[in-house]
């Protein structure tokens, strides 16, 4: 492996991607995952799911509850357990912050246009009030690469991960 390859590997990464319950049920799953695709980010693992309090508590740590409090904590478990959901591992040159760029600000009215959230967040009458309880993103991705490999392991085998190359690897 040549000098450049070997700085190429080094620069690809992995992250994980959620399509939380509402961008299920609006029917978002297809045009969510044409954003990764069309940035030529690869789809290494995709399920469709049920998650459970256990799972969500998990992936929705002590940390969460540190940061933004209890009932912010509550509120997200809740909302990622009322429906299904789809899961995406996705790898690609710095993936974790290409992800979470196209997935767009945490918060809808922050969010730019053109980004996920941006062009299809709803903001309630409550965020307006900032209750952040109530907050409906459509979508999880990792902050980082720790949070990324650690949150992959929560919703994915490492059987169900896929190492392949596509054409878009060819001019990268």
């Amino acid at each position: 492996m040549d000098i450049e390859k070997e700085k190429i590997s080094e620069m690809i990464q992995r992250t994980l991607v959620l399509v939380k319950p509402d961008g299920v049920s609006r029917h978002l799953v297809g045009e969510i995952i044409k954003r990764f695709e069309q940035r030529g980010i690869k789809i290494i693992g995709l399920k469709m799911l049920k998650s459970d309090s256990k799972k969500a508590a998990v992936h929705y740590n002590e940390e969460i509850e540190k940061r933004y409090g209890r009932d912010v904590r509550n509120r997200l478990i809740e909302y990622i357990n009322e429906g299904p959901i789809v899961a995406l591992a996705l790898e690609g040159i710095d993936c974790v912050n290409v992800a979470r760029k196209i997935c767009g600000s945490t918060y809808p009215n922050e969010a730019a246009i053109g980004t996920i959230r941006g062009d299809f967040a709803h903001m309630s009458k409550d965020y307006a009030n900032q209750n952040l309880k109530n907050v409906k993103n459509l979508v999880h991705a990792s902050g980082n690469l720790e949070e990324a490999k650690t949150e992959i392991k929560i919703w994915f085998k490492e059987d169900e991960l896929y190492s392949y190359d596509v054409d878009h690897d060819k001019y990268v």
